[in-house]
């Protein structure tokens, strides 16, 4: 496959040879094909594919990176892309102790954990054959521990406290100073499900990375991957968490290569654990072997969108600010120069969310038979979508516009053939 042909500040990303380096990268300015550049140019220049490590935050795109870098380089050549977790199972499988463990340990799904979690609140696991004691809530939330709502809660506990490096007792003891029976708890309920969870030989993914992270930081385990891998490049950094970077650190600390690609402003998985001070503080957390802060790149062309589209994101991002960045390069970050004329910005206010909807569809509609515009050029975003997508679905198929849903996108209980089933029964 040829090369593609790269602009000034891409080949500069493509050129830098050792050391950290954090990349502005917008949508549409060619971020990925930078990326793959970058490893396609360290490898003709006599790198090692197999000493270099790509990873991204989902599976979806971990292939796609794959068979990008497959078809650039030759399938034999690429190197490794993966996600951090499944970067987090290979390194705690590999060093799984025998004695304790005789299975692999298995990771839980979202709904396995729910379950898990809902049966410890309820006191439907017998603890005390297990050799552990159900914890005691404070009073006043004793009425919420059967309820979706306070085991989701607890949940988002559990993941954060891991995020953040804090097991039972230092969560238990900042409970305690800041006076939170209720967090006292929680950090009990926290040693409760992790005993629970060794029992079980499983893990969820918040420990998962929590546990790569102990393991790195052993010196014989530390010392085996800095002699592992010579370069690191990281994808979608703005949507790493504390325990992602803390991993980094292990990885690609010391001035070594580690190279990471982001837009602050695309920062939307909060949610999830996502901090964005883990890309707004890149240059400092990963200094150049002398001590100086990283150095930044900017992808400065857009390629999706026109002019009248980056003048509406500005009107956006200007309100948000970033202070930890160089102010040059946040400036040209968010100036990017169109390599396209076309698009426009229309703003549309409703009363009702049914009203919205309607006259989505009638604009769909409109498109379509008035403009000649094909059904499979356009698209509906939404902010939440298993809360909207089916009502979504519902009006537009009413309105006889045909959609194509993202199977991920739509749970499994909102399908036709499940609801529709569901009402039978």
């Amino acid at each position: 496959m040829d090369p593609p042909r790269l602009d000034a500040t891409q080949r500069a990303v493509v050129d830098h040879r050792a050391g950290p380096l954090l990349v502005l990268a917008g949508p549409g300015t060619g971020k990925t094909t930078t990326l793959v550049e970058s490893v396609a140019d360290r490898i003709a220049k006599g790198g090692d594919p197999e000493r270099i490590l790509v990873l991204t935050f989902s599976r979806k795109a971990a292939v796609e990176l794959r068979d990008r870098m497959a078809l650039r380089i030759g399938a034999a050549r690429a190197p490794r892309a993966t996600t951090f977790h499944s970067f987090g199972y290979a390194l705690v499988r590999a060093h799984q102790d025998s004695d304790l463990f005789v299975e692999p340990l298995r990771l839980l799904s979202g709904p396995e954990q729910d379950v898990t979690v809902r049966e410890l609140l309820a006191g439907q696991v017998d603890l005390e054959r297990l050799g552990l004691a159900h914890v005691r809530w404070p009073d006043e939330l004793r009425a919420c521990l059967t309820t979706r709502g306070f085991a989701d809660e607890v949940r988002a506990v559990l993941a954060r406290s891991r995020e953040l490096g804090l097991g039972p007792d230092a969560l238990g003891a900042f409970a305690r100073r800041i006076g939170r029976p209720d967090w006292r708890a929680a950090a009990l309920f926290l040693a409760e499900y992790l005993d629970v969870l060794d029992l079980q030989g499983v893990l969820d993914y918040a420990e998962l990375v929590h546990r790569a992270v102990l393991l790195a930081r052993r010196p014989e385990v530390a010392a085996h991957l800095t002699a592992q891998y010579d370069a690191v490049y990281v994808d979608e950094y703005q949507d790493t968490d504390p325990a992602q970077v803390r991993l980094l650190h292990a990885l690609a600390d010391g001035g070594r290569t580690l190279v990471a690609f982001g837009d602050p402003d695309q920062s939307i998985y909060a949610f999830r654990g996502a901090d964005v001070n883990g890309i707004l503080g890149f240059p400092t957390a990963f200094p150049r072997a002398d001590g100086r802060p990283a150095p930044v790149e900017v992808l400065r062309t857009s390629r999706r969108s026109g002019a009248d589209l980056l003048a509406a994101t500005r009107l956006l991002t200007r309100r948000m600010p970033l202070t930890r960045l160089p102010a040059d390069k946040v400036r040209a970050h968010r100036e990017l120069t169109p390599a396209r004329d076309g698009g426009r910005v229309e703003v549309y206010t409703y009363p009702t969310s049914g009203t919205e909807l309607d006259n989505i569809a009638d604009i769909l509609r409109r498109a379509h038979l008035e403009d000649g515009v094909p059904w499979s050029e356009m698209a509906v975003l939404v902010r939440a979508g298993s809360r909207t997508i089916p009502t979504l679905r519902r009006v537009l198929t009413a309105a006889g516009v045909p959609l194509d849903i993202d199977g991920d996108d739509l749970p499994l209980r909102h399908e036709p053939a499940v609801e529709t089933a569901y009402e039978i029964a």
